[in-house]
């Protein structure tokens, strides 16, 4: 299949775009963000651009794909609604909506966040169900991607300096927190593993939490 990702220069998607590389499944991934991958495969081709709510430019380099990946995300710390929503809803909405165009019926998988909820009080969780309530309007095969913690594997990284360190001193209790909450952890590794599979065959809901991506994954 033919894949095109987004955030591969994120810890979640640079994950992703591991998984994709090695599975035989994949046979191209095209990277689209504003500053590049910095990685070198054959089945890689990168598209860098400056305004993701403008496609109309790259429109063609995007047609033809089975699947998007949607991992592109910003943290909701310190960040007005208005200013948030525009990354989160509106950037998403322009891009699924392009695809929905050019590849009708082609998967889309969107991570989202644990505790997503439309009628939240809590902003992100808010404007994060709005963003998923849409995807799931659009003539796409929608999958919302809804992980819990998130253990960072084979050199990804948070790109959030806070993130970064509570990683570095979650990591030794990793297999703790696995054993003890085994259906709302999940890692790096798994969600690539599972978005694959779910563009490969499907899945049996479309709203997807940390059990089921693991469950996918394996």
């Amino acid at each position: 299949m033919k894949v095109v990702l987004f955030g591969a220069t994120g810890m979640i998607g640079r994950g992703v775009l591991r998984e994709c590389l090695l599975d035989d499944r994949v046979s191209a991934v095209l990277a689209v963000g504003r500053s590049p991958v910095g990685v070198v495969h054959d089945k890689l081709r990168e598209l860098v651009h400056a305004d993701l709510l403008d496609l109309a430019a790259v429109e063609g380099e995007l047609a033809g794909h089975d699947a998007c990946f949607f991992c592109l995300g910003v943290s909701s710390a310190g960040m007005r609604e208005g200013d948030y929503r525009r990354v989160t809803y509106d950037l998403t909405l322009n891009v699924a909506s392009t695809l929905a165009r050019l590849s009708p019926r082609s998967t889309f998988v969107y991570v989202s966040g644990a505790g997503t909820d439309a009628r939240s009080r809590t902003m992100w969780a808010r404007v994060k169900g709005e963003t998923e309530n849409a995807l799931l309007g659009l003539p796409l095969n929608a999958y919302m991607f809804r992980p819990g913690y998130i253990q960072p594997l084979h050199g990804a990284t948070s790109r959030t300096r806070l993130y970064r360190v509570a990683y570095v001193v979650a990591r030794p209790l990793y297999p703790l927190l696995r054993l003890m909450f085994p259906s709302a952890v999940t890692t790096t590794e798994r969600i690539g593993r599972a978005m694959i599979a779910v563009a490969a065959r499907g899945a049996p809901r479309r709203v997807l939490g940390p059990s089921d991506i693991n469950a996918l994954a394996s």
